[in-house]
């Protein structure tokens, strides 16, 4: 890898994070807190981050964006479970990670990801470099528009690559973001790719690029249409049950959360993405015809949206 190549890749998620947090205040009305941090030696990793979240504001309940560039010792099962060769290589992980969660239900949880992965195999040679990320849309209530223009964004980010892009990063989202405890969708879906490298380096670079620059095109539209409507204790309540599935999911199945814990990662900055308050039923059915009933028989489904 050239030498300047990392530094290029960090230069621009740290610029993508402070553009998104930006956007996140002037939107809110609020201020985020900006905790810088740094591992300390003789830690599992090394490395520094920048955790930007703001919560109890406004519109955002809370909104965190987090940035990371860490090196370790020894590649986490999770990352080498495509790449077995890579097992317990050295490694440096960069990345910006989002999820925010809004405080009026019909607002949807949003979850935007990029970063850069690179191992030293053990033979020598070049380090071996693969990309990963992407965004998707979970509501808890659904509109079509909403859906439809969410999706738009991520195919036109895509498109520049190849037409094949889109469906196929859309059904590994679909297939990703999928709690298997529950036979239940996550949301809506959008796009998800993990270990990429078709292209090279510069192609994966630019990838990340076009998906981190759309995330604000693809959501800011929707915050605005959904925020000023009126909701009651019935929607609020049905909000916090709707976010123990996202508890469940970033918990049991995601492998961002994991790969973060298993290589000795910052706890605080991997659990941003949980919620300030979730809420568990027991068998809980929606009534039949209602706005809740048709989240799960028409949204939280594998569907084409473009």
């Amino acid at each position: 890898m050239p030498a300047t190549q990392p530094k290029a890749v960090g230069d621009y998620l740290r610029g993508l994070q402070q553009s998104i947090i930006s956007a996140v205040e002037a939107a809110d009305g609020g201020s985020a807190v900006r905790d810088a941090w740094q591992k300390e030696p003789g830690e599992p990793l090394q490395g520094n981050g920048l955790t930007c979240i703001l919560e109890g504001g406004a519109l955002f309940e809370r909104a965190g964006v987090g940035f990371s560039q860490v090196r370790g010792a020894k590649l986490p099962p999770s990352a080498t479970q495509n790449r077995p060769e890579l097992s317990g290589a050295p490694f440096e992980a960069m990345g910006v990670s989002l999820v925010f969660h809004p405080r009026n239900p019909y607002v949807p949880i949003v979850h935007m990801n990029v970063r850069m992965l690179a191992a030293q195999p053990a033979g020598g040679g070049d380090p071996v470099c693969w990309f990963g990320g992407g965004m998707d849309l979970t509501p808890c209530y659904g509109f079509e528009e909403d859906a439809v223009h969410f999706h738009t964004v991520c195919r036109d980010a895509l498109a520049p690559f190849g037409a094949d892009k889109y469906p196929r990063f859309k059904t590994w989202c679909d297939e990703y973001f999928f709690l298997k405890h529950r036979n239940e969708q996550r949301g809506i879906g959008g796009i998800f790719f993990d270990d990429f490298a078709e292209g090279g380096i510069e192609n994966g670079f630019a990838l990340i690029r076009s998906v981190g620059d759309a995330f604000l095109q693809a959501y800011l539209p929707i915050v605005e249409r959904r925020r000023g409507m009126p909701y009651g204790e019935h929607e609020r309540e049905f909000q916090l049950y709707r976010r123990g599935r996202y508890v469940e999911f970033n918990l049991v199945w995601d492998r961002g959360t994991h790969f973060g814990l298993q290589s000795g990662g910052r706890t605080e900055s991997i659990l941003l993405s949980m919620p300030p308050l979730a809420s568990w039923a027991y068998r809980q059915q929606p009534e039949a015809g209602s706005p809740e009933a048709a989240l799960y028989s028409d949204f939280i489904v594998r569907r084409d949206w473009v």
